[in-house]
């Protein structure tokens, strides 16, 4: 099956990483490294809201870099309310995506999506609006 949804943020929280970690001192590089929390809502196919941990690290300079997420999901997909887990990431050199990766976590559906399993995309369109594209599959 196939999802489609747009999706807002409503909440991004910078966390404060440390500069130093056990003995070592975390490396600078010409892309920092930066934590947040972030809160984003769906509309669409994929209807509800979530929390996602965000990891990246970008070059101001040029607009390059790269980014992780962990994101925990609760509403609607189609018609089956529950929550889940995805992962996320990509790349990229200020005015592109590429090496893109979007998994379903394993085993982390409840409620009606219990053994959900699947991958997936974003896209950015050029006036900012951000959207996400299912492929999944749900026992039964």
């Amino acid at each position: 099956m196939r999802a489609a949804a747009t999706f807002t943020v409503s909440d991004w929280t910078p966390v404060e990483l440390p500069a130093v970690v056990g003995d070592l001192a975390v490396p600078v590089t010409a892309a920092p490294t930066g934590l947040a929390a972030m809160v984003k809502t769906f509309a669409g196919d994929l209807a509800g809201r979530s929390v996602t941990w965000f990891v990246g690290g970008l070059n101001e300079a040029t607009g390059a870099g790269s980014y992780a997420a962990v994101e925990s999901f609760e509403g609607t997909l189609g018609e089956r309310t529950g929550t889940f887990g995805f992962v996320h990431a990509a790349s990229t050199r200020g005015t592109d995506r590429y090496d893109e990766h979007f998994v379903i976590v394993p085993d982390s559906g409840t409620g009606e999506l219990v053994g959900i399993t699947g991958s997936g995309s974003l896209v950015v369109d050029a006036d900012g609006t951000h959207h996400v594209e299912i492929e999944y599959t749900l026992p039964g």
